[in-house]
């Protein structure tokens, strides 16, 4: 069940809140009760046997869980617990979402012709994963010291989170849903409201207005077409544009929906356009599985390393100008791992290896220029810092959205001119230069009156993501996340408006944002992290 559909927002949520609340004003214990059946119910919407798949998969967490705590004095047991754990969650989720693309990859490298059957990915089963993972670690590392049945169904299931994030901690999400009311708190609604209609806002009308425009050039390169340079950074950019408001429209509504039950789930975004370096790109976008994989993944890495060059009496990566040897193994190396481990978590694919491999790059030379750099003296100033970070994230987002390497590549070469200019050809002879004409689409050449709409929506939405402050930073004073972010400076002189208040003013913004979203859920709509 999509959360921008009339069958989530007029029927599933406030029958779940109203039961809820109702529940709640006599026993809390059946208030939570019943947001477990919802949860299960919401996951089942779409495809119920995916349970056959989810259900299985819980019980088997929560016995290994079980099994940790009760080898306290046992480290080499619970250590071989843990890792059985980590193996059978790797295993379900490389069944369901790799097998199929090992068995094209060898067919490539061996020449063969293995066929196996279409395996459908079970929604949500790599945030799934992640999230078990990290329980189990935590309960290993005896950060988690006890828990009920009722406490990991409600912390696996919790449905606002449960498709595509925010990856939740244990430690956060447990003490709340102990702590809950399960009353009507009439401002934390208007905050929940809020909250959900700008994610709403940002998915269905922002996300989803670019989208044919990014589909059609995207399509043109699968078909064979040279996208050439104008339209494949305009399309870049677009995509770039659409998959920051998909999923941060995304993230607002689960942190929107979560809010109504009394639960704050952790900020998921925080302006990462704006970053002025790929390394504080990568602190504000998708900002749960960041801190994931650097706890689960770069820092054992790193860690270890050290270990090993410590135990070896090598040198150690230190402030500035250490060894090349130290910087390898101890940085460039896990980085490489960790972005490589991103790549393939978000697709089985070629393009999402090369995609994390390219982030592992931009990474590698952002920290080789911290460490071997000419110092602050030297530091790029903050707009080419920007420009430049921007560029190469939206470069690196064509092997995102491509579907193959070979239309990546189509796209690639078309950014880098290799395919000619490609205006629009009355704009091309308006400047009285046809030979950067024509640019050209599956339906045909592209018209001026069909390309400045589009160009000017890509403008606009570049204006939103740069200047205005983000939904979490328009509600910062009520806190509608964990860990709130910065208010955002102001902005062309506009400071406290721009912040959210329970005002008639605010009323009438929002109901104007909800009743474009509303009408706009008619069109074509997915969410791109929904395979995920």
């Amino acid at each position: 069940m999509l959360f921008n559909s009339y069958e989530f927002i007029l029927a599933f949520l406030p029958v779940t809140l109203v039961v809820f609340l109702l529940l709640g004003s006599a026993s809390r214990s059946l208030a939570l009760g019943w947001l477990i059946l919802a949860s299960i119910a919401f996951y089942a919407w779409w495809r119920p046997f995916n349970l056959a798949i989810l259900l299985p998969s819980i019980a088997v967490n929560f016995a290994l869980g079980r099994a940790l705590l009760s080898l306290p004095g046992a480290p080499r047991w619970r250590g071989v617990v843990l890792g059985l754990g980590i193996a059978f969650n790797i295993a379900v989720l490389g069944y369901f979402k790799y097998a199929n693309f090992l068995v094209s990859a060898t067919n490539d490298v061996a020449g063969t012709d293995f066929v196996l059957e279409q395996i459908i990915l079970p929604l949500g089963l790599s945030f799934i994963t992640f999230q078990k993972i990290a329980f189990l670690v935590d309960v290993a590392g005896e950060r988690v010291k006890s828990f009920t049945l009722r406490d990991y169904l409600l912390f696996v299931l919790f449905f606002p989170q449960l498709i595509a994030g925010p990856i939740v901690h244990y430690r956060e999400s447990v003490p709340q849903f102990r702590d809950a009311t399960c009353r009507f708190d009439a401002q934390r609604f208007a905050v929940a409201i809020t909250l959900f209609c700008f994610g709403l806002f940002k998915k269905v009308v922002l996300a989803d207005g670019i989208a044919p425009y990014v589909d059609s050039v995207f399509g043109y390169a699968v078909a064979g077409g040279d996208a050439a340079l104008v339209q494949s950074w305009a399309a870049a950019v677009g995509f770039t544009l659409q998959i920051y408001f998909d999923f941060s429209g995304y993230s607002d509504m689960a942190c929107g929906a979560a809010l109504f039950f009394g639960i704050r789930l952790p900020t998921n975004f925080d302006s990462p356009l704006k970053a002025a370096n790929i390394i504080d790109f990568w602190l504000r976008w998708h900002m749960t599985l960041t801190r994931f994989l650097t706890a689960y993944i770069y820092n054992p890495l790193a860690l270890a390393s050290a270990r090993r060059r410590a135990a070896a009496g090598k040198p150690m990566l230190g402030a500035r100008g250490s060894s090349l040897g130290a910087f390898a193994s101890a940085l460039a190396i896990p980085t490489l791992t960790t972005m490589l481990i991103s790549g393939v978590w978000h697709g089985a694919g070629y393009t999402f290896i090369l995609w994390g491999a390219l982030h592992a790059l931009y990474l590698i030379i952002a920290h080789g220029w911290r460490q071997y750099g000419p110092g602050k003296r030297f530091e790029l100033p903050l707009p080419l810092g920007f420009a430049l970070t921007f560029v190469a994230v939206s470069f690196a987002m064509v092997l995102f959205r491509a579907p193959d390497l070979a239309a990546a590549m189509t796209m690639l070469r078309g950014m880098v001119g290799l395919n000619g200019v490609g205006l629009p050809a009355s704009l091309a002879e308006m400047v009285h230069m046809p030979q950067l004409g024509p640019m050209m689409s599956l339906e045909g050449e592209v018209f001026l009156s069909r390309f400045l709409p589009d160009a000017a929506w890509i403008a606009g939405l570049l204006a939103v993501a740069l200047v205005c402050p983000n939904s979490v930073q328009v509600l910062a004073r009520y806190e509608p996340t964990l860990y709130p972010v910065k208010r955002a400076p102001k902005v062309l002189g506009v400071g406290p408006a721009l912040y959210w208040r329970p005002t008639l003013a605010w009323f009438a913004v929002v109901a104007v944002l909800a009743a474009a979203a509303m009408w706009r859920l008619t069109g074509p709509s997915e969410f791109l992290y929904w395979q995920f």
